[in-house]
């Protein structure tokens, strides 16, 4: 079997970021291991059971890594959360702060928003839409 393990994600501070992703989002903390160098490999989930991909929250080194941290695609929405129940997460986000760029919709492939983190990376909390299900 072949999948993507983790997604890196530069970030300006580890434990701001942990704090964020862990708390606002819900996400639990795999590993948090300090590094020779001074650096931490820290790795956040969205699955308590540790499926799906993750996120190597890495914190920039050098100006042309720091002009990237909540800009990592120009602008796009780069990230998806899926989740299967999106009126408990989305209220659960919203309760802790997170900003959503738009209010929810219902599209055919499902109920999505975009929500940005706390450094204005985009994302798209999404609950797809079942088979032959039509959108709510």
């Amino acid at each position: 079997m072949r999948r993507v393990a983790l997604v890196t994600l530069v970030v300006d501070d580890y434990d701001e970021a942990i704090r964020f992703y862990t708390e606002a989002l819900g996400f639990r903390l795999a590993e948090d291991t300090p590094r020779p160098d001074g650096s931490r490999w820290v790795v956040v989930e969205p699955d308590t059971a540790g499926h799906g991909t993750g996120l190597l929250l890495a914190r920039a080194k050098g100006e042309t890594q720091r002009e990237r941290i909540g800009d990592q695609t120009g602008g796009r929405v780069g990230f998806f959360l899926h989740t299967d129940d999106f009126a408990r997460d989305h209220a659960r986000m919203t309760a802790a702060g997170v900003t959503f760029l738009e209010e929810p919709r219902h599209e055919t492939y499902g109920s999505v928003a975009v929500f940005q983190d706390l450094y204005g990376n985009r994302w798209d909390l999404l609950q797809p839409a079942a088979p032959d299900t039509p959108a709510q």
